[in-house]
């Protein structure tokens, strides 16, 4: 009789009055003591007031449950799905919202409810992800700026994929330390590709210059990650690597030559699909006709794979010797090469390339040596 009551009373009564009892009725389902068939009438006039014409009613209800745990879960899932001033309170404040009603807002809400689900306390890595997949870029710095969202690395990675064109994007997802080796390498190439795709750049160096160049800083740069990355993180960096065609001879020569040792064993490992303590073992202590045939396996042709055969034997004997010198393997690597291969295919594209490796490493010892020699005189 007293919803009856209620009822009757809410068709007639003003929109200012709606507000004050929805908020007074909120309050006394959370904070009074009532019998269960009270409770039962409270919930039912409440769920009646999901529907009010006046938003000022809605909001008032919101307010008044959004903090709660004890407030009924559909009620407050009809509230998150209100326009956005009623909607932010259920969002941003409600425990009774999990992750499975959240998951289906994003989905199903528009723009301004994901942004405000991005930015929710505490949120899980399950809403997290589905972020990832279908919210666009500023409802994503939103969550990159929520220090409560937990975000996997495999989020991180498809974060990358989706937004990484964006600078300011790029900029959070590269402060994490979370972040997977082969995100951090997309976002190389994005880095890459904005700078060759720069008219002023291109304008100040030209454009197949300025190929070569990010080219380049895009291989050293990746390098320098698989050299910084710990042993687990190498196959999925050797995987993404892989299948985005970055996988190439030069790539892998590079990477023997600059000392990589432990990434070109894992990429040797996968391409080669043998087990991998046959693969390490036959690389670092197998014979010349072994190691030939494991490189051959993994598709590299035979007068490239003999140039890499004495490159890792080079490195074997540096390891034992203690003297490892990148600039110096590469000319041993010229010196015994460069006379026999002939002046275009495979082998002398990658011959030149061991050459711009062993100029590069040579003019980084003498801006080292020029550098320590400077501070030297200034002391």
């Amino acid at each position: 009789m007293i919803v009856q009551a209620f009822l009757r009373w809410v068709e007639t009564a003003k929109a200012s009055d709606r507000a004050r009892a929805a908020s007074a009725l909120g309050r006394a389902f959370l904070k009074s003591e009532m019998a269960e068939e009270e409770r039962r009438a409270a919930r039912v006039a409440m769920t009646y007031l999901l529907d009010d014409p006046s938003p000022r009613v809605r909001l008032a209800l919101c307010e008044a449950l959004a903090d709660s745990p004890e407030t009924p879960r559909p009620i407050m899932v009809s509230l998150a799905q209100d326009q956005p001033e009623i909607a932010c309170h259920a969002i941003l404040r409600s425990p009774v919202l999990n992750d499975s009603d959240l998951v289906d807002l994003v989905g199903r809400g528009a723009d301004h409810t994901r942004a405000l689900i991005a930015g929710r306390p505490r949120l899980s890595r399950m809403v997290a992800a589905a972020l990832a997949e279908v919210a666009e870029t500023p409802e994503i710095l939103t969550l990159l700026e929520n220090d409560g969202a937990a975000i996997s690395p495999m989020t991180l990675k498809r974060l990358a994929e989706r937004h990484g064109h964006h600078e300011v994007v790029r900029r959070h997802l590269l402060e994490r330390e979370a972040l997977p080796a082969a995100a951090r390498q997309l976002l190389v190439n994005r880095v890459t590709e904005a700078l060759v795709g720069a008219g002023l750049v291109l304008a100040a160096v030209g454009a197949r210059r300025m190929e070569r160049v990010a080219r380049e800083a895009g291989a050293t740069a990746t390098l320098s990650i698989a050299g910084s990355v710990s042993h687990e993180e190498l196959p999925p960096l050797v995987e993404h690597l892989r299948v985005s065609g970055k996988l190439t001879p030069a790539f892998l020569m590079h990477a023997l030559c600059s000392g990589r040792t432990d990434f070109f064993g894992t990429a040797i490992v996968m391409l080669s699909g043998l087990e991998e303590r046959r693969s390490r073992a036959i690389l670092a202590t197998g014979r010349r006709h072994a190691v030939r045939a494991l490189l051959e396996a993994c598709g590299l042709a035979r007068d490239v794979s003999e140039i890499f055969v004495d490159a890792i034997f080079l490195w074997r004997q540096a390891m034992q010797s203690g003297a490892v010198d990148n600039a110096g393997i590469a000319q041993q690597l010229l010196a015994r090469h460069r006379h026999f291969a002939p002046g275009s295919g495979s082998a002398a594209e990658l011959l030149d390339m061991i050459e711009q490796l062993q100029m590069a490493e040579e003019r980084h010892h003498a801006r080292a040596y020029a550098s320590g020699f400077s501070l030297a005189a200034a002391e």
